[in-house]
């Protein structure tokens, strides 16, 4: 039961699961982050620490439909692996609905490596 990233995550981009995380699956879109499914074990530690709450088991209704988007940009985007600076307007953006339809970016993030 590996852990998703959900729409929730868009244009916020808080990080501060990236960084708890012991085995390094996340990865940056522009403005998003998912999570790698073979990557991740399933400690489940990234899910209290998302101010968005962006972050559900796959296995949730709003967790399942967001499984094959994280499997698919954990491929393309650059691995991160610390805390860097959310965007200025994160919280303005925090509890907005369709910000799938309205902001995804398939570009990537810069990422980071230790």
């Amino acid at each position: 039961m590996p852990y998703v990233v959900t729409e929730s995550c868009i244009k916020c981009k808080f990080m501060d699961c990236c960084e708890v995380c012991p085995v390094d699956c996340f990865y940056e879109g522009d403005n998003m982050l998912v999570i790698n499914p073979d990557e991740c074990i399933d400690c489940g530690v990234c899910e209290p620490e998302c101010p968005a709450e962006a972050i559900l088991p796959d296995t949730d209704d709003d967790g399942a439909k967001w499984a094959k988007l994280n499997e698919e940009y954990s491929g393309k985007w650059p691995n991160i692996v610390k805390k860097g600076d959310a965007p200025a307007d994160a919280d303005e953006f925090k509890d907005e609905a369709d910000k799938y339809k309205k902001y995804f970016s398939d570009k990537p993030g810069a990422g980071s490596v230790e």
